[in-house]
């Protein structure tokens, strides 16, 4: 015999009759009188427990109860009494957290979260009645209260969508026109009169308890600047309840450094195995106050601590009763603001600079002889310069008469027509000695240029006229230069003598 079968010989051996009595049993042990109570559980939406209740739930108030409950009842009378009478700062006497209206706007402050977990409620049991109609509603209104007014203006005439003009105080056109054209082609089934009457009823409470809610924010904004005026001016009213009524009052707070008021009100992690990457860590109230949500995320942590800082520093000029109109509290908000406009501000636009001109010096060149050779053979001669001279207003000779354009410029245009000889650098002619001056100026003589032949016609006084390099034009005597070179014994190994023969 297999397993399943050993498993169900097992199941036929027991006693059914046992069994239903058993289970008899335990439904008697219910009580009747408890078929409404609600399951406490935070992560589940709170339904009856009433196994009589045949198709669902019927009405809102079977899941909604904090209407009707007595501390909400309770808060709305102090509320309304506290509301129609003024008091001034010389009235608070003794700690702040004695006084009944300070009690009440912490009380208050703390129910506002319970109505909106209420209001959650509403609308998940409206989407489910309404989703017979219009299911596809739910996805396009995705706010709970604009939701609802939908629902409630709406009812089974869905085409009315296009016309209405209440529909139009608190949703988009983009949104209208996105609704009606859905509306055209939905599928939903009409809806009972019954159900119509629970989703009005049900739409109407959300209504109410959203009319309350601001009425109790307008109230605790009202008293706030009476008890903490200071610590109101630099978070908000509702941030400076809620900082009030998680640390146990304003002498707790005051006592708090600022880096335990940044966390006060953090979300503890649950044992449930759940995921916490959504909980921020060091995010408590302040973070989520309406001042620092308005800063891009990327800030939003650094502008909290500054904030804290400041808080801290307000709350303990409240407990002390110093400064009953908020002027501190004013004045640190300034620096709050300036120096989160400091942090926010662009950094400034660089200027367009041109580029720095090129590093294109040319390099020195090192002199010497080389260098002044180099100068004197590339230098412009004066030749040179009178050839490419041209005289103003005259029609120049074609030197080749081949009308090729070729003249000789000023050459030979001076008046005498002489060509003056290029002179010796003075420069030059002072490196020089007086000896080897004279060596120069004697070879000279007997150049190409500077030679002639009176002294082979005429001898005693003959004179030659040569041009020197170093002189210019002068009158020298061959025969003197040839006296002095026999006087110093130059005569064998001299340049200007010839080959002579001796007698043995």
């Amino acid at each position: 015999m297999s397993l399943a079968d050993e498993l169900l010989n097992d199941f036929e051996d027991v006693d059914d009759e046992l069994l239903d009595n058993e289970i008899k049993a335990e439904i008697k042990e219910e009580p009747v009188d408890d078929a409404m109570d609600v399951i406490e559980d935070p992560f589940k939406v709170p339904f009856p427990v009433n196994s009589k209740v045949k198709g669902g739930l019927t009405t809102v108030r079977q899941v909604a109860k904090l209407w009707d409950s007595d501390r909400l009842k309770n808060i709305k009378e102090q509320v309304e009494k506290y509301s129609s009478h003024i008091r001034k700062a010389e009235d608070l006497k003794g700690p702040v957290e004695t006084d009944s209206e300070y009690q009440l706007i912490v009380e208050a402050n703390n129910i506002s979260v319970d109505i909106d977990n209420d209001i959650c409620i509403i609308h998940k049991f409206v989407r489910d009645k309404y989703s017979k109609r219009f299911p596809e509603l739910e996805s396009l209104v995705i706010n709970p209260q604009e939701y609802l007014y939908a629902v409630r203006e709406l009812g089974n005439d869905v085409d009315k969508v296009k016309n209405s003009e209440v529909l139009g105080q608190f949703l988009t056109q983009a949104t209208i026109m996105v609704v009606s054209v859905t509306a055209s082609a939905t599928q939903g089934a009409m809806l009972t009169n019954e159900e119509l009457d629970a989703i009005e009823e049900a739409c109407t409470l959300a209504q109410d308890l959203s009319m309350l809610k601001m009425k109790i924010f307008e109230y605790v904004e009202s008293r706030m600047n009476l008890f903490v005026p200071n610590l109101t001016a630099v978070v908000g009213s509702t941030t400076a309840a809620k900082l009030l009524g998680s640390a146990g009052g304003l002498t707790n707070l005051s006592k708090m450094p600022s880096c335990n008021v940044l966390v006060v009100g953090k979300e503890k992690k649950s044992q449930l195995g759940l995921s916490q990457t959504s909980i921020k860590p060091h995010t408590g109230h302040i973070y989520y106050c309406q001042f620092v949500q308005e800063i891009p995320p990327d800030f939003r942590s650094k502008v909290a601590r500054l904030i804290a800082n400041k808080a801290t520093v307000a709350g303990r000029i409240d407990s002390l009763r110093s400064y009953a109109d908020g002027s501190q509290g004013l004045r640190l908000r300034e620096e709050i603001e300036k120096k989160v406009d400091k942090m926010l501000e662009p950094p400034p636009v660089k200027a367009i600079k041109p580029l720095p001109p090129p590093i294109d010096v040319p390099g020195k060149k090192r002199g010497g002889r080389s260098v002044r050779k180099m100068k004197e053979r590339m230098a412009v001669t004066d030749f040179r310069k009178a050839a490419n001279r041209m005289t103003f207003g005259e029609m120049e000779e074609d030197t080749y008469q081949d009308d090729l354009g070729y003249t000789r410029g000023q050459i030979g245009k001076g008046g005498a027509g002489r060509i003056r000889k290029v002179m010796v650098d003075e420069k030059t002619r002072v490196r020089l000695s007086k000896s080897l001056q004279k060596e120069v100026a004697r070879q000279n003589v007997y150049a190409a240029g500077g030679q002639t032949t009176v002294r082979r016609q005429v001898a005693g006084t003959s004179s030659s006229v040569a041009f020197t390099p170093l002189q210019g034009l002068e009158i020298v005597n061959p025969h003197a230069a040839e006296n002095n070179n026999s006087k110093t014994g130059n005569r064998y190994f001299s340049n200007l003598l010839n080959f002579k023969s001796r007698k043995s």
